[in-house]
């Protein structure tokens, strides 16, 4: 490290972390002192990681963590020791403020690769399997957050491969989402690749811009755009049986043509497809009408009286951004969302923060640590369905109940002076049943200004000049905004896709879409989803976890067809539908499967088709390696007959 600036380093040890940062200390150091019970933390459900340690021990933290700095620095800045695992374990409890699991341990260490490297990164390394490698050839389809993820992968495997995706650019989801607002609800520490961290986060959580630049900067750095086309959509893939290829044909500005690849990755996400309401009259609507996630930016909302139909994610972010600035905002509202109290979700990282996370070795890693551990199963058990709970539906457990009235409090004191507000906000299904979202007070400040009306009536029709709802009341608008979400459930559309036998995917499906592990379906080879069906998380973790996951297993899947020498695999059906029963049933013991929720994670069957309902271990050792045991292996090209 260069000569250190003092006031630089007093500011990082204010904004400290302080259990992360001693952690982090003992590697430097080689000394547990750190970990001292005095300053073990004590952690506030849903708070912004107070640690409850006293004042006075902090303060004696931060002047022992200052002589420590600068005596490492003294010394030309060492490189941190790799703790044995015993102290490994002692320093992730006393981070996380409790025992951590047996179970727990190796794959905490191999998510945020503390003690190295982590079984993430693909090891392609005999002449075997780089030969296997270069005879392959991949297509991905998507450069959002997943694609990008497994260009990377493939392009260290030096398995050939090329990304399409239907846009003019990386981002996914975040190039496409610009409604004012618009920002991820999981930290950004988490919210970022394993092996990319950003230690320069201006928030917390980071709005749609930040994020873009983030990914576009990752495609930069992995050169990937060479190997990207854009503006490029797939509209068909049938599978070759006698030459063991996929046959795509893309849909390009210039037409269509078609491509050949011995395996296929789809990336596309589950929310990228908007779904407007089934309403009479929609179009007869004379005023402009747009979808969140189309956002029309030239369309000038000053003034205007605007119409909000829906209360999901967006919504709930874009309400208070053009609040202020339209003559009357009328939200339309079928169910409220749950919102759980995040004081800081719009406040920034404090500039000592992430000195700390560019300077302290490992410091980066702890810090993920403590916000991974915090979400990774610690609510799990708070939107478990109890099978004897014996209480009103607004609950699916005595666990799930306390939950309920610990956020329904905090939304009531938001409430204030409004008692028939309350009312309104405060769902009456259970918490964890629909996607909660997190809440800083701005959403119900926003619901109580005066040119602002919540409606609860359902909506009848939508005029030339209006909506009318249910109650008879017709009220008149200049702008429709919908924030009515996505086809969630319509996997893999609306691209056709035919299989083995020429067998059509979507009919196979039928609105009930399943696959082993999220990933890979009996009767369509090399055929391999990221983001499938089952792989939506709730209240643990964060998304990208689970397209890291995904993406070791499908390189191992290619790995081992090039170990084989297999041309093709596909999952044994009774292996694929014995796990889709564990995970339904799974699913009908969390507060999402209970029968009087309606929700995106349902599909058309009443089939929660979404959602993953066990801990993010099980998933991780689940998606380790391939078992080839688990899948057909076709050895050779079947002959043409």
């Amino acid at each position: 490290m260069a000569k250190l600036d003092l006031s630089a380093l007093d500011q990082a040890l204010e904004a400290a972390h302080q259990p992360a940062l001693a952690a982090a200390l003992v590697q430097m150091t080689g000394d547990l002192h750190w970990l001292r019970k005095e300053w073990t933390p004590t952690y506030t459900p849903l708070s912004r990681g107070e640690t409850g340690v006293p004042e006075a021990e902090q303060v004696k933290f931060r002047s022992q963590a200052k002589a420590a700095i600068l005596d490492w620095v003294a010394k030309g800045s060492p490189a941190p020791i790799t703790p044995d695992p015993a102290a490994l374990r002692r320093m992730m409890s006393f981070v996380a403020g409790a025992d951590i699991p047996e179970n727990y341990a190796d794959f905490l260490n191999d998510e945020l690769a503390i003690g190295g490297q982590s079984s993430k990164d693909p090891q392609w390394d005999t002449p075997l399997l780089k030969e296997a490698a270069r005879r392959m050839h991949v297509l991905v389809i998507g450069a959002g957050m997943s694609g990008l993820l497994t260009g990377i992968r493939l392009t260290q495997a030096g398995v050939d491969f090329e990304i399409v995706d239907k846009n003019a650019d990386v981002g996914g989801t975040w190039l496409e989402n610009t409604y004012p607002g618009c920002r991820v609800d999981s930290s950004n520490h988490i919210y970022s690749y394993s092996f990319e961290p950003n230690h320069n986060w201006p928030q917390h959580f980071s709005t749609q811009p930040v994020l873009l630049d983030y990914f576009r900067g990752v495609a930069n750095r992995y050169d990937l755009r060479k190997k990207i086309r854009f503006e490029t959509s797939v509209e068909e893939m049938v599978w070759d049986e006698p030459r063991a290829v996929w046959k795509v044909t893309l849909k390009t500005a210039q037409g269509s043509e078609q491509v050949e690849a011995t395996s296929v990755i789809t990336a596309v996400g589950q929310l990228n497809r908007p779904r407007l309401p089934d309403v009479k009259g929609r179009e007869r609507f004379k005023g402009p009408a747009f979808h969140s996630a189309q956002w029309r930016h030239d369309v000038d909302l000053t003034g205007k009286r605007v119409a909000v139909i829906g209360t999901g994610a967006s919504a709930f972010q874009f309400v208070p951004e053009i609040v202020g600035k339209v003559a009357s905002l009328t939200v339309f509202q079928r169910t409220p969302p749950w919102g759980f109290p995040t004081a800081h979700y719009h406040e920034d990282v404090p500039a000592g923060m992430n000195w700390l996370l560019e300077h302290i070795p490992n410091y980066d890693k702890w810090y993920r640590f403590f916000l991974f551990w915090m979400v990774t199963d610690g609510l799990l058990d708070g939107v478990r369905a109890d099978p004897a709970w014996q209480g009103d539906e607004t609950a699916v457990s005595a666990a799930n109940a306390m939950f309920r009235a610990m956020v329904a409090e905090a939304l009531r004191m938001q409430a204030g002076d409004r008692p028939d507000l309350a009312e309104k906000v405060i769902p009456t299904y259970p918490i964890g049943g629909k996607r909660a979202l997190l809440d800083n007070g701005v959403w119900i400040a926003a619901l109580k200004r005066p040119n602002v009306e919540l409606v609860t009536d359902a909506i009848t029709e939508i005029t030339h000049t209006g909506i009318l709802t249910a109650d008879g009341a017709a009220r008149d608008f200049d702008v429709i905004i919908y924030g009515t979400g996505f086809h969630a459930s319509r996997f893999l559309y609306p691209m056709k896709i035919k299989g083995r036998g020429g067998a059509d995917l979507h009919d196979t499906w039928d609105g009930d879409a399943r696959a082993y592990l999220g990933m890979t379906t009996p009767g369509f080879p090399n055929l391999f989803m990221i983001y499938g069906p089952n792989t939506n998380i709730v209240v643990n973790g964060s998304i990208i976890f689970f397209s890291e996951c995904s993406v070791r297993y499908i390189l191992g899947c290619l790995k081992l067809l090039a170990e084989t020498g297999a041309q093709a695999m596909e999952p044994r059906p009774e292996v694929h539908d014995a796990f889709n029963i564990k995970v339904d049933e799974g699913n009908r013991l969390m507060a999402w499967g209970a029968p009087q929720v309606t929700s995106w994670y349902k599909n058309e069957k009443g089939r929660v088709s979404q959602n993953w309902p066990f801990a993010l271990v099980d998933y991780w050792r689940a998606t380790l390696a391939p078992d080839p045991q688990d899948f057909v292996l076709s050895k050779e090209r079947e002959m043409a007959g």
